[in-house]
C-alpha cells in the first residue's frame, strides 16, 4: 500500500507540473499576441501632419516626408524648422542627412535658431551636413549674430569637425569688435592658429597691428 501511495503521488507531482507549463505556455503566447497586436495597432495609426500644414508645408513635400518615414516626433521638428523660413526642398535634405547617419532628426530648435540668427539657408543645410548642429551649436550662432561671416562659420565648424585647432567664437568676436576685416579673420581660422595664440593677436591690434602684420605674424600651425 504504501509503494502504491508513493507511486500515486509521484504521479500526481508530474501531472501538476504538465499542467504548470500547460498554463505558463499559454500565458507566454498570450502576452505576445497582446504585445503584436499593441505593434500593427500602432503601425496602422494615421501619422499626424497638421503641424507640418500649420507651418506651410506642401501636400507633395508631405509626401516626400512620409516616404522617408518620417516620425511623429519628427513632424514637430520638421515644422520649426519650416516656420523658421526654411523651404520644403531644405526640410527633405536635412531628414535625408539625419536619417542618412542612422539619427533621427531632433534639431529643430538648432537649426531654426541658426537660420533666424541670420545664417543662410546653404549655410544651415552645410552645418547640418558637417554634423555641426548639435550642443555646440550656440557658438555658431553666437558668432554669426557678433558680426562674423557665414564663411567663418562654416570654416571654424569644419575645423570643429576634423577635430583640428580654431580660434574661438570669443576670440573672434573680440577682433572683429577691434575692427579687424572678416577677410582676415577667416584666414586665420584656414592657417588652423589655435585659440592660445588669441590674447597675441588680440594685443597686437590693440597696440595698432594692421591685418596685414598680423597675417605675416601668424602663419598656418
Amino acid at each position: 500500500m504504501k509503494a502504491m501511495g508513493t507511486v500515486q503521488v509521484i504521479g500526481s507531482a508530474r501531472g501538476l507540473g504538465r499542467v504548470v507549463r500547460r498554463r505558463s505556455s499559454f500565458t507566454a503566447i498570450f502576452i505576445l499576441a497582446m504585445l503584436f497586436s499593441q505593434i500593427a495597432c500602432e503601425s496602422l495609426t494615421p501619422l499626424d501632419t497638421k503641424p507640418l500644414d500649420g507651418a506651410g508645408v506642401h501636400y507633395s513635400t508631405i509626401k516626400e516626408l512620409k516616404a522617408l518615414h518620417i516620425t511623429a516626433a519628427e513632424v514637430g521638428e520638421i515644422a520649426k524648422v519650416r516656420q523658421s523660413g526654411l523651404s520644403d526642398a531644405d526640410c527633405v535634405t536635412l531628414l535625408q542627412i539625419f536619417h542618412g547617419r542612422g539619427e533621427a532628426f531632433t534639431a529643430g530648435d538648432a537649426i531654426a535658431s541658426l537660420h533666424q540668427s541670420g545664417l543662410s539657408e546653404g549655410s544651415v543645410l552645410a552645418l547640418a551636413g558637417m554634423d555641426q548642429v548639435g550642443l555646440g551649436y550656440g557658438e555658431l550662432q553666437a558668432m554669426h549674430l557678433a558680426g562674423l561671416s557665414d564663411a567663418i562659420v562654416l570654416e571654424v565648424a569644419r575645423h570643429h569637425a576634423s577635430g583640428r585647432p580654431a580660434l574661438s567664437g570669443a576670440s573672434l568676436g573680440t577682433l572683429r569688435n577691434l575692427r579687424v576685416d572678416n577677410v582676415t579673420l577667416l584666414e586665420l581660422v584656414r592657417r588652423g592658429i589655435p585659440d592660445s595664440e588669441a590674447p597675441e593677436i588680440i594685443a597686437l591690434r590693440r597696440h595698432g597691428s594692421t591685418d596685414a602684420e598680423i597675417l605675416r605674424r601668424f602663419a598656418a600651425s
